[in-house]
């Protein structure tokens, strides 16, 4: 025996190319023409040929099983089942093929029963698929064992590969194709036929608008459905339909109505209650599945003093509520793989359909034509029966009476004009005879006497007519292209009449951030920090406002050991920089935050930001709601040591969950504040002690990177600290121009309307005013004056700097110092968490080095310890008495009045700059 030696590479190679594409083939891959991979085109075909149609009576699944497995398809009946099994869901199939009687899985992932207890027929749709299929409109191939015939493909009618979808993988390749929606595919198809013109923009814009899930839900964008429908892949972003009900009492939840495609329903709530247990997520107070037959309902119950919002985005970030699918459109085209767009499949079914079509009519044709060649040779006998009778009646035996038929010639009669439409070129019509075939001998020897009665003829005659005008409408379709598209338009207008339904998924125009912020009501917040790390936001219209001198109202309740650090108002849109005391950066929304009332604490931010051990929050800043509006601006930090340092905005927008390394800071010291700036801007820096200083931003370099502790900015004092930093505006004027016109600008504030600024021209007076800021300075026994920004001269930065308010017993020390506006109101807040709301404009003017005035009567052992400025909103600034209290008497009033007046002229009669 000869034995030839093969290379165990080559054999190897040969046979893993062999495997490989037996699977893509033969398993893995739909075809683009039916959408169907070869088991289930085999279980559809069994199931047509043992006749279980969708209006007849179930059958049992094993038995379906059974007849697949045994005659096409030899991989185990499991493999069968499951198959058979997804064609009957409908949360897998946008239009299901099977319809199953019985346990066939759910949403939840329960898996279907046991074959045998389990029945089926096919559904309506899967009969639109197969129609057609004995008319040889398709190719027939052998069976696994040579002993009967499958199809190749079925003939369907609609584009199943996008109306289902597929999932496969292959060696090497995988194909994931998500649902559509039937009717918006059809249109697609039609508008092709009309103009095969369109471009695949054309198609996605005005007919297929993404893909159409079973099980409902949201896609957002288009950026990735666009991409899949242009090139064949794509990631589309899907999530849950939900919506915010209050279901009691001041208690909120969420409902989920829709899940996102293939999620299993039990896993994410699985998900869900996990991600509460470990505290991810917070504000879920209960959690329960109320879905039934009517649909899908999961209920998300919110703890009180949460914001449904903030959940809902949350579910959306750490669970499947929100997840992709990932578009890979590869199928068979023409028996090899080849990923496509949208236009290309939906013109490949067309090609396939005009090929059916024409097949079919083909075929009907030839059976029209047989039919009528028998019409015609008994319309013949008819035509001449008497002559027929003889002969027969004359003949010895049947075959000598059909040899007689088929040599004699007869009258045409009424078959003559049908001659040309019968495809007999051999047997025409001589001077009206005609010559019968063996066929027409034997049906005229086989027929029955009584279709020689009167009406009997007559309806002989009329058949052949009608299949005269068959005949003619089959040739004009095979000879028309035209006609032929027409009548395929026609059919896949009858396939979206029966079978379309409304969209189910919604398509969102806006991107995943964008969407949820949309859910977001824009408002202004007064965002509260305690030294200790609580945070909390409370709508601006939770406080009213007040004239200064006022008791103010409770503001926060603070544990004793805790105080008010910080407060200001920001949009709920607004992006917050988290300054650490590590040196780390983080960055949030407003809305992010946890909302409360003026009276609550707050939540500790260590639960908002991966904080690590010891880690706490020292500075909160805000950030432009739109960062490229500040995209040529820098960023300037302060520390209480008295450095500062600047660099661009850039190296902080771009900020991770886990945050970024902010700046370097020595032991011991702590950060101030952070601010935006531009080169032209001027660095105010003020200290505990009652000292300032005011540089240019130009005198402190742009630092590359955010590793490093900075320059100096203010030589300070022992036991002096630095406790504000404001950004003013710019400007250079000469200590003259100054003097005078703060001369000027004094004298008309004092109601001196024909004052004139010696040595300033008009231009340079307007130019003053438009540039001057005014700078509020509040201590921490509550009181505060403004003064004029020109009261500040520039300096070099590292000196000591000027007095900036008197720091006198009476006062105390500085709480804060910033730039502020006529039409601002500011808050301040005491050690104790008293607040007050006042007007700007209540305050008066007055020099650099001077006492104030009484802002804030606080109580005796607290102090203040947080100024915020914010625009007025719109309050009539009349002061207005908080429901439950009650509104001062005359005598208070009178009172008040009293020391606000004593104030006033104790602040003027202070001594001048020192």
């Amino acid at each position: 025996m000869d034995i030839a030696p093969v290379s165990i590479e080559d054999e190897m190679r040969s046979s893993y190319l062999d495997y490989a594409m037996s699977v893509i083939v033969s398993r893995a891959l739909p075809d683009v023409r039916d959408g169907l991979k070869p088991v289930h085109r085999r279980i559809l075909y069994a199931m047509k040929e043992s006749g279980y149609d969708y209006n007849k009576p179930y059958r049992k699944s094993a038995r379906i099983v059974g007849d697949v497995m045994g005659k096409y398809h030899p991989h185990g009946d499991s493999a069968i089942y499951d198959a058979m099994v997804r064609m009957a869901q409908n949360f897998s199939m946008r239009l299901p093929l099977i319809d199953g009687q019985g346990n066939f899985g759910s949403m939840d992932g329960d898996p279907p029963a046991a074959m045998r207890y389990t029945e089926a027929r096919m559904d309506k749709s899967a009969h639109n698929l197969i129609a057609d299929i004995d008319k040889e409109t398709v190719d027939f191939k052998a069976n696994y064992d040579d002993t009967t015939l499958e199809p190749s493909v079925l003939p369907a009618q609609y584009p199943n590969l996008l109306v289902n979808g597929a999932g496969g993988i292959a060696v090497g390749m995988a194909t994931n194709i998500p649902p559509h929606n039937l009717g918006e595919l059809i249109d697609a198809c039609c508008a092709l036929i009309d103009d095969s013109n369109l471009s695949v923009d054309d198609l996605i814009n005005d007919y297929v608008f993404g893909p159409d899930f079973p099980t409902g839900g949201i896609i957002l964008g288009q950026t990735g459905l666009r991409s899949a429908f242009h090139t064949g892949r794509g990631s589309v972003v899907m999530r849950g339909r939900t919506n915010i009900e209050e279901i009691r009492k001041d208690r909120m939840a969420i409902i989920i109505t829709e899940i996102p495609y293939q999620v299993n329903k039990a896993r994410m709530i699985e998900n869900m209650a996990g991600l509460v247990r470990d505290k991810k997520i917070e504000g879920i107070g209960d959690l329960r599945d109320e879905s039934d037959r009517q649909g899908v309902r999961v209920v998300v119950e919110i703890k009180k003093g949460h914001q449904p919002e903030i959940v809902l985005n949350q579910l959306f970030k750490f669970t499947p509520l929100q997840t992709s699918f990932g578009v890979n459109m590869l199928a068979l085209n023409k028996g090899r793989p080849e990923l496509m767009n949208l236009k290309q499949i939906l013109q490949a079914f067309i090609e396939f359909r005009e090929e059916v079509i024409t097949r079919r009519t083909i075929f009907e044709l030839g059976k029209a034509r047989d039919k009528a060649h028998v019409l015609a040779g008994l319309a013949v006998a008819v035509e001449n029966i008497d002559e027929v009778i003889e002969l027969i009646r004359a003949a010895p035996d049947p075959q000598t009476a059909r040899s007689q038929l088929m040599e004699r010639k007869w009258r045409a009669g009424q078959v003559e004009p049908l001659i040309e439409l019968l495809d007999e070129p051999d047997r025409q019509v001589v001077e009206g005879m005609y010559q019968l075939s063996e066929t027409q001998a034997k049906s005229i020897l086989e027929l029955r006497l009584h279709r020689l009665t009167g009406l009997e003829r007559e309806k002989i005659a009329g058949d052949l007519r009608e299949l005269g005008v068959e005949i003619e409408e089959y040739l004009s379709i095979l000879r028309s292209r035209e006609k032929l598209m027409t009548l395929m338009r026609n059919e896949l207008v009858d396939m979206r009449t029966q079978f379309a339904t409304p969209r189910r998924s919604e398509i969102q125009e806006a991107e995943f951030e964008h969407d949820i912020e949309d859910l977001i009501q824009r408002e202004d917040m007064v965002v509260t920090v305690t030294s200790s790390g609580y945070i909390k936001r409370v709508p601006l219209d939770t406080y009213r406002a007040q004239r200064r001198g006022g008791k103010g109202r409770s503001g926060m309740s603070t544990k004793d050991e805790d105080i008010v650090e910080n407060v200001f108002v920001a949009n709920t849109h607004t992006p917050l920089l988290f300054f650490s005391s590590n040196g780390m950066v983080y960055k949030m929304k407003v809305y992010r935050l946890p909302l409360g009332t003026p009276q609550s604490k707050g939540k500790a931010m260590v639960n908002l930001l991966p904080l690590d051990e010891g880690e706490n929050i020292s500075t909160v800043m805000e950030l432009p709601e739109d960062e490229s509006e500040a995209k040529d601006m820098h960023i300037m930090f302060s520390t209480a040591s008295g450095g500062v340092r600047r660099n661009l905005l850039s190296d902080f927008t771009n900020v991770k969950a886990n945050g970024k390394i902010a700046m370097k800071l020595d032991d011991g010291d702590s950060m101030v504040a952070v601010s935006i700036c531009t080169p032209d801007d001027h660095v105010f820096l003020t200290t505990h002690n009652g000292q300032c200083i005011r540089f240019s931003v130009e005198d402190v370099r742009v630092f590359a990177g955010r590793n490093s502790t900075g320059v100096r900015g203010i030589r300070l004092a022992d036991e002096d600290r630095v406790i504000s930093m404001s950004i003013l505006n710019g400007g250079k004027w000469t200590a003259d121009e100054r003097d005078a016109y703060l001369r000027y600008a004094n004298a008309k504030r004092r109601g001196d309307e024909d004052v004139v600024a010696e040595g300033l021209s008009e231009e340079q007076v307007a130019e003053m005013e438009a540039s001057e800021e005014f700078l509020l300075s509040v201590t921490e026994s509550g009181y505060g004056k403004r003064s004029s920004s020109f009261e500040y001269r520039t300096t070099g930065r590292g000196g000591k700097g000027i007095a900036n308010i008197e720091t006198s017993e009476r006062n105390g020390n500085v709480a804060a110092s910033f730039p502020v506006e006529e039409e601002d109101e500011i808050i301040m807040v005491t050690d104790g968490g008293q607040l007050i709301r006042t007007g700007v404009g209540q305050i008066r003017i007055a020099g650099r080095k001077t006492q104030g005035v009484t802002l804030f009567r606080v109580a005796e052992g607290e102090s203040v310890v947080s100024v915020s400025c914010f625009r007025d909103m719109g309050d009539d600034g009349e002061e207005i008495s908080e429901e439950g209290e009650e509104s001062p008497s005359g005598e208070e009033e009178n009172q008040q009045q009293a020391d606000q007046s004593a104030d006033q002229q104790e602040g003027e009669s202070e001594g001048a700059e020192g």
